[in-house]
């Protein structure tokens, strides 16, 4: 039941944001589709019961998005300086990080948010390490390093909202 409430009030929420009004026609029509997508997919939805629902947890996750837009930004701005510069400082590498995240989930949106922060990519992840593309990678760091670097804000926020 924790299931099908949690993907109905996600669809239901993404229904919203994708139409873009509350006009009651467009609310009802959230509600049906949310319903039924929702008695659709519960049965394959185990992924969800990493999520915490806590008090503590929707503060984790405000947190989380908060770190993960100024990541964002700066990332861009990082970009584009690269972009626009006569000499595009560029040291690409692939680079393993460690992370102490255990849910699938939980490594499903560490990877996530690694892949959208420009300059670095998720090339792929196997039991508690993932290989990064990272456009430049300072040879000087240690393994720690990189993973606090590339990770360790967002990882941080994540364990507070997934188990």
């Amino acid at each position: 039941m924790k299931n099908f409430l949690l993907l109905f009030v996600l669809t239901l929420g993404m229904w919203l944001l994708l139409v873009g009004n509350l006009a009651m026609a467009e609310v009802q029509t959230g509600v049906l589709v949310a319903l039924l997508v929702s008695a659709l997919t519960v049965k394959n939805s185990q992924l969800l019961d990493n999520l915490k629902l806590t008090p503590m947890a929707f503060w984790s996750f405000l947190l989380y998005l908060i770190v993960f837009l100024k990541a964002l930004v700066i990332a861009n701005f990082d970009m584009a300086r690269r972009v626009l510069s006569r000499r595009i400082p560029l040291q690409p590498n692939l680079v393993e990080i460690t992370t102490s995240i255990q849910s699938d989930l939980g490594k499903l949106i560490l990877a996530n948010s690694i892949t959208l922060t420009p300059g670095t990519m998720s090339v792929d992840v196997r039991r508690n390490r993932l290989l990064v593309h990272w456009i430049d990678c300072p040879e000087t760091l240690s393994a720690e390093q990189m993973t606090q670097q590339i990770a360790g804000d967002f990882e941080k926020h994540i364990l507070g909202f997934v188990k």
